[in-house]
């Protein structure tokens, strides 16, 4: 009998994956899991250190959501939207606007993280057509921005290694500077620089203001950027420019919301209220797929008319607002009350800063970024002149392959090691695992990197 191994080899194409590698290396199966670890077919234990790709924050097999999908699947498992309503889609709307910045009123459900990327620019691009302002057609992005993979989330992506290939494919926006300071090539001091980034959008808007529907940001962390942050006071900034001159303000919350950065949502930071919110990954505790795009009264009303006015807005999906990934986000909202999620994170990033004050110490870690509990280690072969390693070298891989012998799954971006485990996790699974990642940067990079030059990402 064939193996699952051998099944995926031949009939799973996996994404961002060289397949060729892929097949050609042994692969981790995963079987089970429990609490915040993963089991493979050989009975082997691992931490799940990105959570299963950012969305897990409970732990899996979640007593109180697997209870909640059983409980839904008693009832109906999936209804359209189109001409219907359903129970747990109308509840968790209410609870999504009640816990969201002030003034997001209305909420419009999708599949993933780009699909609900694609309803906030599409709104947005309709809104001004029906407000009057039709040469309001253009969106800003920042550099280095990901916004997801289908083709209107990458026209505002800025990850070349992903998106050059389907730029025949795209709409161009007007991309400003990425707000990190580590990588800033604006100013050589970031304390004395007076947020020079936040200028140039003050700069673009000023001139083109008329012709700019929208800006669309990843609030204070770029994820697949490499956990890039923003500085203090930034966000708050490019929401009153935008505010200056009337462009609509796209908060993509879809790898920070939830409790990810310390607060349910990024934008809460800095008292920031956008016009749009994309939510998904952990809107259901990484239980099943569901989005969220969230808007104001202004902009849904709009889109009201008669139906003759074909003001309507011509979206939807199959599984929109399908009841039990409601049933399940209902679930997980409820774990965040009664558990005081939030509250108990307030220690744990204490504990997770302070071991990564260790790390952030060794030979060759350029730099450490910490938002709440998403981290990124980034690792340079020179981090005094910040020279870092060839692309061939997939120092960044090396090192989770080496924390993956040790227990723990992880996954860099580049050299950057990322570090992004569930809310769940005690105090002392934060540092087991931290010890974990400073150790395997150690066995890595303090000895001859010649020898992993054959390590590839896929490995992984």
């Amino acid at each position: 009998m064939e193996k699952p191994e051998q099944k995926d080899k031949q009939y799973v194409w996996h994404p961002f994956t060289q397949m060729q590698e892929w097949v050609a290396r042994p692969q981790k199966v995963i079987a089970a899991a429990a609490g915040i670890k993963l089991i493979d077919t050989d009975g082997n234990e691992f931490y799940d250190g990105v959570s299963s790709l950012w969305v897990n924050l409970h732990g899996h097999r979640k007593a109180a959501i697997d209870q909640a999908i059983i409980d839904q699947l008693g009832k109906v498992a999936h209804t359209t939207m189109l001409g219907l309503a359903n129970i747990p889609a109308a509840e968790l709307a209410k609870q999504l606007v009640d816990i969201a910045p002030a003034g997001l009123s209305k909420v419009f459900y999708s599949d993933d993280g780009s699909t609900a990327v694609e309803v906030a620019l599409k709104m947005a691009f309709q809104y001004w057509q029906q407000q009057g302002k039709p040469g309001k057609q253009r969106f800003i992005a920042i550099e280095q921005a990901y916004h997801g993979d289908t083709v209107g989330a990458v026209s505002v992506g800025g990850i070349d290694l992903f998106h050059r290939i389907f730029k025949p494919l795209l709409f161009t926006p007007t991309h400003i500077p990425t707000p990190s300071c580590y990588h800033c090539q604006l100013a050589t001091d970031p304390v004395t620089c007076k947020m020079q980034c936040a200028t140039r959008l003050e700069q673009v808007l000023a001139e083109h203001h008329e012709e700019i529907a929208g800006l669309i940001i990843e609030p204070l962390v770029q994820a697949a950027a490499g956990m890039l942050m923003s500085p203090p006071g930034y966000l708050a900034k490019i929401r009153e420019i935008s505010r200056k001159y009337n462009v609509l303000f796209i908060a993509d919350e879809v790898a920070t919301g939830f409790g990810r950065t310390g607060k349910m949502f990024a934008c809460e930071h800095e008292g920031v209220t956008p016009d749009l919110m994309i939510l998904s990954k952990g809107i259901t505790g990484g239980y099943m797929p569901l989005a969220a795009t969230l808007t104001t009264d202004e902009i849904y009303n709009a889109f009201l008319g008669d139906y003759s006015d074909k003001k309507t807005f011509y979206h939807g999906h199959s599984y929109t607002g399908n009841p039990l990934a409601c049933a399940a986000a209902l679930a997980n909202l409820k774990i965040f009350r009664e558990e005081k999620v939030l509250e108990g994170l307030v220690p744990k990033i204490a504990v997770t800063a302070a071991k990564l004050q260790k790390i952030a110490s060794l030979d060759h870690v350029g730099d450490v970024r910490q938002r709440g509990l998403i981290i990124g280690i980034e690792l340079m072969r020179d981090k005094n002149s910040k020279v870092s390693y060839s692309w061939e070298q997939a120092v960044g891989a090396s090192v989770c392959l080496q924390a993956r012998r040790h227990g723990l799954l992880i996954r860099p971006i580049g050299d950057v090691v990322v570090f992004m485990p569930p809310l769940a996790s005690s105090a002392d699974e934060l540092e087991q695992m931290l010890t974990i990642i400073e150790s395997s940067i150690r066995e890595i990079t303090e000895v001859d990197i010649a020898n992993y030059s054959s390590i590839q990402p896929t490995d992984l």
